[in-house]
């Protein structure tokens, strides 16, 4: 049955592979992928493979590598490619001609329990708000961005010194599991979708866009929103702070709640084993940071080498 039902698969990180990877060893036949074009990256600007192309030349499937996706030679090929179903993970936004293309539409796989964090960074968004769940939703693509009908969703708790990294690797493996459960019960016609619109909810969060700004850390915010903000950006695109006239990125902090002696955003500090940098109810203790032109390091070994 799964070698008759035919998927194109559509994705472009590492996150993407591990749901194409449990389509491949369930026997299930992919008949195309559709990745990111190869980009220029590094010093010498080599051009980089998404991880989802590597996975898939591995694998001996056919790949696509569209710079437009209405261009009419891609279009061409990817409604010869005649599939059933085709199943996005973290890609791009698709036109509705590419998403209404197969007789089973399209499915895409969400890090998040929809209708919440609808958006780019639904990770990033549940840390950065102190949420103790998060999940994977499986819903079918229409014409509103992470609106269509959910079809399957899976519970992940999350504890609560868990960065956006460690849950990120958790949800990967969570959503390509669902997928599969998905995938299966689409092929065997066994699925009721259900509209966003029926599943209640207080208010609906929203998970947009992360840019340089979002990460920058303001000290008189509270202490636990400053420590979730640092957890919820690591390990990118990272929360950062001025330091000495400097950017300072922190990648890992612990809280402590002791009334400050200084003001909200200043430093205190024994110069061999720890800074810590006040909020206006306790401190934010770093363990992982990296100043403006230096690698990334532990705490002890930065004061080991900083002057004041």
């Amino acid at each position: 049955m799964n070698k008759d039902f035919k998927i194109v698969f559509m994705g472009t990180p590492d996150f993407a592979v591990a749901s194409l990877d449990i389509l491949v060893q369930n026997g299930f036949n992919i008949v195309g992928v559709v990745t990111a074009p190869d980009k220029p990256a590094g010093r010498g600007l080599q051009l980089q493979e998404s991880a989802v192309k590597r996975y898939a030349v591995s694998k001996g499937l056919k790949v696509l590598q569209p710079e437009k996706l209405k261009n009419p030679a891609f279009l061409e090929e990817l409604k010869a490619l005649n599939a059933d179903l085709q199943v996005v993970v973290a890609f791009r936004m698709l036109p509705e001609l590419v998403w209404n293309m197969p007789p089973q539409g399209t499915i895409n796989v969400h890090a998040s329990l929809l209708p919440n964090y609808r958006g780019a960074a639904p990770i990033n968004w549940a840390v950065i708000n102190g949420e103790k769940e998060s999940g994977v939703t499986t819903f079918k693509l229409q014409h509103e961005i992470d609106t269509g009908d959910v079809l399957f969703s899976e519970r992940v708790p999350i504890r609560e010194d868990e960065t956006a990294g460690e849950l990120h690797d958790v949800l990967m493996q969570t959503g390509a599991t669902l997928l599969l459960k998905t995938v299966t019960a689409i092929a065997e016609n066994q699925v009721t979708p259900i509209p966003q619109a029926n599943i209640p909810l207080d208010e609906i969060k929203h998970a947009p866009k992360i840019f340089k700004e979002t990460c920058q850390i303001k000290w008189d915010r509270p202490l636990d929103a400053i420590y979730n903000l640092v957890r919820g950006l690591s390990p990118y695109p990272t929360a950062w702070t001025t330091f000495q006239g400097k950017t300072l990125k922190i990648f890992k902090a612990h809280k402590e709640h002791t009334t400050p002696t200084v003001a909200p955003g200043e430093f205190v500090t024994d110069q061999k084993t720890f800074i810590k940098i006040a909020a206006p109810d306790g401190y934010l203790s770093l363990d992982e940071i990296q100043l403006e032109g230096k690698k990334k390091m532990d705490i002890t070994s930065f004061l080991r080498g900083y002057r004041f």
